[in-house]
Order: structure tokens, then C-alpha cells, then sequence
């Protein structure tokens, strides 16, 4: 949000609010259509198991065919999860029209050591489908590139956001119980109304303050070379800083490990030791100025 903020120059607050929500929205759109494209794969199964059946001479294996993946614990409950249902009655899935994609996809799936060793092994451990599917997802799945195609047709943010989004659809897949059965709740867009003005008052204070945020990151980063810093590390500092200094409840070491968390996402490998290394002075200095007086340690 800041980082494409500062990148296009002369932009209004109030439009890029309106590009951050949107970017939210597409990525909500992307985590169901994770989810849905699970079961696109457990349906191409069964009508290839189906098929094979109907083989004017099918062979034994055609006849009695391996149900391991279509009798997934985990897919089985999805495929009736009434959350996943009510998205997809109401805005369609982006598999519809794909089948060559799905076909492709699968056959990748299908070729992978992952499924392979899973297909041999017996049926009935719940958590092991869970820990299956999660795995075949961040391992075969996603990095099977045609998906992307159709995403970047539906969004501009699609390639940002895809690792968060994969990250949260493997949250889901391991949070599922078998005894919520298809009532098991999926992840909102927002838990509620103060979860989405969380996100709007950090954005505003982000960029309304950037100047005097940046006066500190450049006063706390004196022995370093400041223009070889990552740029992404300093604006999520600049974030870091908004939400410290605003959100009064929220304790500093929960801030400092979530844009910690997020820049080993989203920057260089160093940053996350950088990035709290900074803001630790920071916090300390704010502490002194008596500009926050906040629960929470800060991290040494």
C-alpha cells in the first residue's frame, strides 16, 4: 500500500485507500480460488475414475481404482464446506472454463513423488489428508506457473500477493477439524468493522506521517549506508513505526515480530534482523520522548 503509494508519485491518500481495499478484495478472491481449484482437481479425478469404468474393456485397475485422493478426509469435507459453497453459488469460480489447465495440472499432481507415496499409503488418518493436501499444495501446486495466467487476468496484484495468499490457504487447510464438518468457517475478508478501520487508520497515518517517520529511520540508521538499505525494509518501517505509535493497545513486540514476519515474506533475507534492530531503537527513543507509553517489552 505505502510502497506503491511513494513508487506512483503524485497519488491522493484517499485513492490509494480505495486501491488497498481493492487489492484486499482480490486477494480474498484468490484464497477461495485456491480452495476451489482443490476440488477442481478431487472432481477431474472422479470423472477420470469414472471413465475409465465405462472403458468398452476396462482392465482391473479400471474397475477397481485407487480412491485414495477423491476419498481425501480433508477434500471430502470441503467439497461440502458450506462457506466454499455459498462463494462459489454467488461468484463462480475461475476454473469453469479452464479445463485444459485443470487436465494439465493434474497430471502434474499425479506424477509427483508426493502423490504417489500418499496413493500407497492407507486410507482413514485424517490429519495426515490435511498435512497431504497442504504440502501438495505449496510443493506441486502453486508452483505450477499456468494458474498464473489466469490470475494476472483478474489482477495487477496477483503476483505480490500470491505467497501471503498460498500461506493463508495452508492456515486454513491445517486449521480444519473433522468434527466441525461442512460448517468449518473459512477466513474473512475481515474479522469485523474494526478489523477493516485497523487497516484504513494505518494506512492514512502511514502516509500522512511519512516525513516525520523517515526523519527517524534515517536518524536511527546514521551508521549506515542509506541508500544501499532495501527500499521495501525502510516503508515497512515506516508502517512499523504508524502502528506503534497509533494503535495503543497493541503491544510493541507484537508489532515488531509481525513486520519482522512480513519482510522475510517480502524483502531480502537480512532484513528481518535489520528491520528489528531499527525499530527497537526506535521504539526506545518513542518510550524516552514519552511519545508512546505502551504494554510490552521491547526485544533486546
Amino acid at each position: 500500500m505505502a510502497y506503491a503509494h511513494y513508487q506512483k508519485g503524485e497519488v491522493s491518500i484517499q485513492q490509494t485507500e480505495i486501491e488497498l481495499f481493492h487489492s484486499i478484495a482480490k486477494s480474498h478472491e484468490m484464497y477461495h480460488s485456491f480452495l476451489l481449484l482443490l476440488l477442481e482437481l478431487k472432481n477431474f479425478a472422479e470423472n477420470r475414475i469414472e471413465l475409465r469404468k465405462q472403458k468398452k474393456r476396462p482392465s482391473e485397475e479400471d474397475l477397481n481404482p485407487n480412491m485414495r485422493f477423491v476419498e481425501n478426509g480433508f477434500l471430502m469435507q470441503l467439497a461440502g464446506n458450506e462457506a466454499l459453497m455459498a462463494y462459489n453459488s454467488k461468484n463462480g469460480t475461475p476454473w469453469a472454463d479452464q479445463p485444459e489447465t485443470i487436465k494439465a495440472l493434474f497430471n502434474v499432481v499425479a506424477e509427483s513423488d508426493m502423490y504417489n507415496d500418499y496413493m500407497t499409503t492407507e486410507a482413514g488418518d485424517y490429519d495426515a489428508d490435511k498435512r497431504f493436501i497442504a504440502k501438495l499444495l505449496e510443493k506441486v501446486i502453486a508452483p505450477f506457473e499456468s494458474l498464473y495466467t489466469i490470475f494476472e487476468e483478474q489482477s495487477v496484484y496477483w503476483n505480490d500477493e500470491v505467497e501471503f495468499v498460498i500461506s493463508m490457504v495452508v492456515k486454513t487447510i491445517k486449521g480444519f477439524a473433522q468434527e466441525n464438518g461442512s460448517a468449518e468457517a473459512l477466513l474473512p475478508e475481515f474479522k469485523d468493522d474494526e478489523d477493516r478501520d485497523f487497516v484504513q487508520r494505518l494506512c492514512r497515518k502511514t502516509l500522512v506521517n511519512q516525513k516525520d517517520n523517515m526523519n527517524l529511520i534515517k536518524k536511527f540508521t546514521k551508521n549506515w549506508d542509506f541508500d544501499r538499505v532495501a527500499y521495501l525494509d525502510v516503508v515497512l518501517m515506516q508502517v512499523a513505526i504508524a502502528e506503534i505509535v497509533e494503535f495503543k493497545n497493541i503491544p510493541i513486540n507484537v508489532s515488531l515480530n509481525e513486520y519482522i514476519e512480513i519482510a522475510k515474506y517480502y524483502s531480502t533475507n537480512k532484513s528481518g534482523v535489520f528491520i528489528n534492530g531499527v525499530l527497537d531503537k526506535i521504539s526506545e527513543h518513542l518510550i524516552e520522548e514519552k511519545i508512546i507509553n505502551k504494554p510490552g517489552k521491547v526485544s533486546k
